[in-house]
């Protein structure tokens, strides 16, 4: 920002000072060419008010002037190049001859002045040193000046001098303040960002319900069911973000993201176990124990053409797959099921690196590969930073995701995962089946490999109205410490439609109705999840209602049936969200 200010100093105010002065009918008469005296005419150029430095339009203009679309202006030396000057008009004449004879007269890219308003006589007298001082650096370097030139800029200097001696004030203190942030600025390589939210949160399943605590009945080898006569309380709690963004080449992106919070959504009390933050859970509605965390630790760089590289040590895989532009976790549908695919993620963060190859406008190609690294693991157990496991004996997940836009406002995403969970304590969560997986028989596993494929779009059909949708289905191979491989397969659908600008530019209503677990082979392997053979539905209602640019109110309200796959078994879940960002 301050090279701009300071280019438009240097630059912008030439052109509207000679604009102004050359339109004013007062300047328009006809004289004998003479050339000025160097000497006299740089006296008198000297002897005018002086501003220490030059203008910044920005703080020497009306309230009402706004030069912030100003874009970085092109000498021009001959007046036909500005096409909003006519040839007709009665100061062609001598606009022309003045850009042809001194060069000093700056255009914009399109050679267009928009000069199409009355500048006010602070915005003259900004134009008119910005003149004054081209005049004075041609005279220097002895280049013949016009003595009527000289003369109508002695008359016009001594007709604004209290207005220049004015501005040199304000210039002075714009040159402080300048300096002063120079110096202060956080980085010159880093931009500091943050979001905070702020979540009240409630879940009402109806009582009793019935949840799988994880564990087989020694005798009967059933997965254990408890029934809870009570709900949850509402909650209030935060979450926050601090986002480093650095660049050492421009190019390439040092991503660093803090997280601090106490959230717990209610509807972690209700779901069975190894369904933590899914049912009902809002995306932000979580926490760090109010410990400080490094969620985010990420390089990117260009690697040849358009394509670039993303390596790191806790990179998100969420950044680069299964993306949606209803389903984004700020503004759309934002819970932990809606916002992206629930049978894709063993890991939500992970060790290794991302590539990401765009072809054209229409294909784009992402190829990846992490090892577990999550910040909700403990340092024993997280596979890449653990040299038991390491960066390719743990879990992992080795993606790619080819997006495909054939047609504008549609986009199609083939997504192809193949995974692999290590097993903890014996038994294999997380997903593409979520949920706690043994060997069917209260054995113990060594891991599980899954094959996940996943078709995903959105599509705006019209400027209010965006629809999308998502179905998966993933096949999973059980491999227990003793016995034979089992299988278990797993799918999900989403179906959705958004409502944009809806009673406000910017806002945002959207319904989204999902499947998230559906296990039609190999139900008998979970320990917890499987309920009594139903199907969980869910739908969920947000709205995003911006208030400004930096501060928004997100509620949102979803319905599930079939709690945790038990039949006749619903619950209602709220969350009103507060988001800022800064």
């Amino acid at each position: 920002m301050l090279n701009s200010v300071r280019y438009l100093k240097n630059k912008g105010l030439a052109s509207l000072g000679f604009l102004v002065l050359l339109t004013n009918p007062a300047f328009s008469q006809e004289s004998v060419p003479e050339n000025a005296d160097p000497s006299e005419a740089l006296q008198i150029l000297q002897n005018r008010p002086r501003l220490s430095s030059p203008l910044d339009p920005q703080k020497t203009t009306d309230q009402n002037f706004n030069f912030s679309s100003v874009k970085e202006m092109d000498q021009v030396t001959n007046v036909s190049e500005l096409r909003d000057v006519e040839p007709t008009a009665w100061a062609y004449e001598s606009l022309k001859s003045l850009v042809e004879r001194y060069g000093c007269i700056v255009g914009y890219p399109d050679r267009t002045f928009r000069g199409d308003r009355a500048l006010s006589r602070w915005e003259f007298a900004a134009g008119l040193n910005a003149c004054l001082n081209t005049m004075e650096r041609l005279l220097q370097e002895n280049v013949a000046v016009l003595k009527e030139d000289i003369d109508k800029l002695k008359r016009l200097s001594e007709e604004f001098a209290q207005e220049l001696a004015a501005l040199g004030a304000r210039i002075d203190n714009l040159e402080s303040r300048t300096a002063y942030l120079e110096d202060h600025q956080f980085s010159t390589t880093t931009k500091l960002s943050g979001l905070a939210w702020i979540n009240l949160s409630g879940a009402y399943p109806e009582t009793p319900f019935r949840r799988e605590v994880g564990r087989r009945d020694p005798v009967t080898n059933a997965p254990i069911v408890e029934t809870v006569d009570n709900g949850p309380a509402e909650t209030l709690g935060y979450l926050t973000w601090l986002e480093l963004n650095t660049s050492f080449t421009g190019s390439d992106s040092l991503f660093l993201q803090l997280a601090a919070g106490n959230g717990f959504s209610p509807a972690n009390l209700v779901t069975s176990a190894g369904f933590f933050n899914t049912t009902g859970v809002q995306y932000f509605d979580q926490g760090t124990g109010n410990d400080l965390w490094v969620r985010i630790l990420q390089y990117s760089f260009p690697i040849f053409d358009k394509a670039t590289l993303t390596v790191g040590p806790r990179i998100n895989q969420y950044f680069f797959f299964d993306e949606n532009n209803y389903t984004s976790i700020f503004t759309g549908a934002s819970s932990f099921n809606h916002s992206g695919s629930t049978l894709l993620g063993v890991l939500s963060r992970g060790a290794g690196a991302v590539a990401v190859v765009p072809f054209n406008d229409t294909f784009t190609f992402k190829l990846g590969y992490l090892a577990e690294s999550d910040e909700f693991n403990s340092a024993d157990n997280t596979s890449a930073a653990n040299p038991t496991e390491g960066l390719f004996g743990g879990t992992y997940q080795l993606a790619s995701q080819l997006n495909v836009s054939p047609v504008d406002n549609l986009n199609l995403r083939f997504i192809y995962a193949h995974s692999l969970r290590q097993a903890r304590n014996g038994l294999v969560d997380e997903k593409p089946t979520k949920g706690l997986l043994d060997d069917g028989q209260g054995g113990d596993l060594s891991n599980a490999l899954s094959d996940t494929f996943i078709f995903n779009f959105d599509w705006r059909v019209a400027n209010w109205l965006g629809l999308f949708g998502r179905y998966g289905i993933a096949g999973t191979t059980v491999h227990p410490v003793d016995g034979a491989n089992q299988k278990i397969t797993t799918q999900a659908f989403q179906a959705g439609f958004a409502l944009l600008d809806l009673f406000k530019e910017g806002a945002k209503g959207t319904v989204s109705f999902l499947m998230p677990y559906n296990y039609t082979e190999g139900r008998n392997l979970l320990v917890s999840g499987g309920g009594n053979g139903a199907v969980q539905y869910e739908l969920e209602v947000d709205y995003f209602y911006p208030i400004n640019n930096n501060l928004a109110v997100i509620p949102n309200v979803t319905y599930v049936w079939n709690l945790n796959n038990f039949s006749d078994q619903n619950m209602f879940s709220f969350n009103v969200r507060t988001q800022f960002s800064f």
